[in-house]
C-alpha cells in the first residue's frame, strides 16, 4: 500500500502509474491479440469482422471502467480521511454496483448488437462474423466488471502491482487460447472471442481472491453487509457520469466508423489495423489519469489542497510526455506496426493514413482526459461529462456532417480527433481549476 498524502509526488505517482500502465496495456491486449491472430491466421474477412466491433467493445468496456472509477475515487477519499467503517461499506456496495453493471451490459449487448452493427453500415461480408464475435465476447462482461472493480479498490489503496500480475497471467492465457482455437480448431472470429471471455474470468477470479483474502483494511468481506443509501448515491454520482463519459468516446466513434464504412472494404480493414495504435497509447496514458483521480481523492480526504494542485500538474506532464513519445515511436515504426495485424500490402497502405495523423495528435488528449480525471478526484463528474458530450460527441458529429461531408477524404475524417480534443481540453481545464479554487 502507498501513502499518497506524504512523500515525493513525482516519485510516488510514477511508482503508482507504471504497473497500472502495463495493467491497462494488458487489458486491451485481449482485443489486440484477437485482431492480430484473426488477421494473420483467419484472413482479412475475420480481421475486418473483429475490427468492426472494436468501437462496441470500447463502448462496453468504457461503461465498466467508468463505474469502477466511482469505487476508486470514493474508496481513496475514505482512505485519505481514515474513515474505516465508510471505507468498508463502500467496498461492499461497490462490488454489487459493478457486478450489476456487468450483467446489464451483457444483456443489453446481446439484445442490441445486431441492430447497432447494421446501423453502423457494417459490410455484408463482415456482418455474420462480427455479430458472432461480439456476442461471445460479451459473455465476459461480468468478469471484466469485477476485474475493474478490484483494480479500482486496490489502486485506491496504492497497490497497482497485483492487478498487473493477474492481468499478465490472463493475458498469456488469452494468447495461448487464441492460437489453439484459431490454428488448431479453425474457429476464426468465434475462437478469438472465446479466448478473450475465458481469460477475463481468470483475471476476475484472481483479483477477487486477493481482496477476499487480504488482511488489510481495504479487504472485501460480506459479513454484516447492508445496502448503504449514502454510499450508493455517491458511487453512482461519480460512476454513472464517468461511465457515460468513457463510453461517449465510443458513441462518437460510431459515427466515425460509419463514415469509414462509406469507403471500400480495404480502407475499412486498414482503419481496423491502424486503430490498434489508439488503444495502446490511450491505455498507457490512462494510467496517469487513474493516478490523478486516486491521489487527488486521497489528498482531498486528508485536506491537503496544495498537493492536489501538484498532483494535477505532474500527472498532466507525465501523460502528455507518454502520448508524445509513444506517438513518435508509432510514427517512425508505422510499417512494422501494421505488419503485426495484416499481411495484405493494400490493407497496410490504407492504414498509413490514420497512423500518420493520429500518432502526432495523441499527446493533445492528455490535457482533456487528465482534467476530467482530476474533476472525478474532487468528486465532480456531471459537468465534465457534459463538456465531453459537447466536445467529443456533438463536435465530432458536426464535423462529419460538415467538413467531412464537403471533402469526403479519409484525411479530413481523421483530423476531427485533434480538433475535438483541443476544444474539449480548454473547457475541461477551465472547469477543473474553477472547482479547485472553491476548495
Amino acid at each position: 500500500m502507498m501513502d499518497m498524502c506524504t512523500g515525493s509526488l513525482w516519485k510516488n505517482i510514477f511508482r503508482f502509474s507504471v504497473p497500472l500502465m502495463f495493467s491497462n496495456l494488458l487489458q486491451i491486449f485481449f482485443n489486440l491479440s484477437d485482431v492480430a491472430v484473426a488477421g494473420k491466421f483467419a484472413g482479412p474477412i475475420a480481421l475486418g469482422a473483429v475490427g468492426s466491433t472494436s468501437i462496441l467493445i470500447s463502448l462496453t468496456t468504457g461503461i465498466l471502467i467508468g463505474m469502477a472509477s466511482g469505487a476508486n475515487a470514493l474508496t481513496a477519499l475514505f482512505i485519505g480521511a481514515h474513515q474505516r467503517e465508510r471505507e468498508k461499506r463502500c467496498i461492499q456496495n461497490a462490488f454489487f454496483v459493478c457486478l450489476g453493471t456487468g450483467l446489464l451490459v451483457l444483456i443489453a449487448g446481446e439484445l442490441l448488437s445486431g441492430p447497432i452493427l447494421r446501423l453502423m453500415n457494417t459490410k455484408d461480408e463482415l456482418m455474420a462474423d462480427a455479430l458472432l464475435y461480439f456476442r461471445i465476447y460479451l459473455l465476459g462482461s461480468p468478469a471484466l466488471a469485477l476485474y475493474n472493480y478490484g483494480n479500482g479498490i486496490l489502486s485506491a489503496a496504492g497497490d497497482t502491482k497485483k492487478p498487473l500480475l493477474y492481468l499478465a497471467i490472463s493475458g498469456v492465457l488469452n494468447v495461448i487460447l487464441n492460437l489453439i482455437f484459431v490454428i488448431i480448431f479453425h474457429l476464426g472470429a468465434m475462437g478469438v472471442a472465446l479466448a478473450s471471455a475465458l481469460s477475463q474470468y481468470v483475471s476476475a477470479i484472481l483479483v477477487l481472491r486477493a481482496l477476499l483474502g487480504s488482511r488489510d483494511h481495504f479487504r472485501l468481506e460480506f459479513a454484516g453487509f447492508r445496502p448503504d443509501g449514502m454510499i450508493l448515491r455517491r458511487l453512482l454520482a461519480i460512476g454513472i457520469p464517468s461511465a457515460v463519459q468513457y463510453s461517449l468516446f465510443a458513441v462518437a466513434n460510431l459515427f466515425v466508423q460509419t463514415a469509414v464504412n462509406s469507403f471500400d472494404h480495404v480502407t475499412v480493414e486498414g482503419n481496423s489495423a491502424a486503430a490498434n495504435a489508439d488503444s495502446i497509447v490511450y491505455d498507457m496514458m490512462a494510467a496517469f489519469y487513474t493516478a490523478c483521480t486516486s491521489f487527488i481523492a486521497q489528498n482531498l480526504g486528508a485536506g491537503k489542497k496544495d498537493r492536489i494542485r501538484k498532483v494535477y500538474g505532474i500527472t498532466t506532464l507525465y501523460s502528455f510526455g507518454t502520448g508524445l513519445i509513444l506517438g513518435l515511436l508509432i510514427f517512425f515504426f508505422r510499417d512494422m506496426f501494421l505488419l503485426l495485424f495484416t499481411s495484405d500490402p493494400d490493407v497496410a497502405n490504407a492504414g498509413l493514413a490514420r497512423i500518420t495523423i493520429m500518432s502526432l495528435s495523441y499527446c493533445v488528449s492528455a490535457f482533456m482526459d487528465n482534467a476530467t480525471a482530476g474533476a472525478r478526484g474532487l468528486g465532480k463528474a456531471v459537468v465534465p461529462t457534459v463538456i465531453v458530450i459537447m466536445g467529443s460527441v456533438v463536435f465530432r458529429i458536426l464535423w462529419i456532417y460538415t467538413v467531412f461531408a464537403y471533402f469526403h477524404t479519409i484525411t479530413s475524417l481523421y483530423l476531427l480527433y485533434l480538433c475535438a480534443w483541443t476544444f474539449t481540453a480548454i473547457a475541461a481545464n477551465l472547469y477543473f481549476f474553477r472547482e479547485y479554487r472553491k476548495l
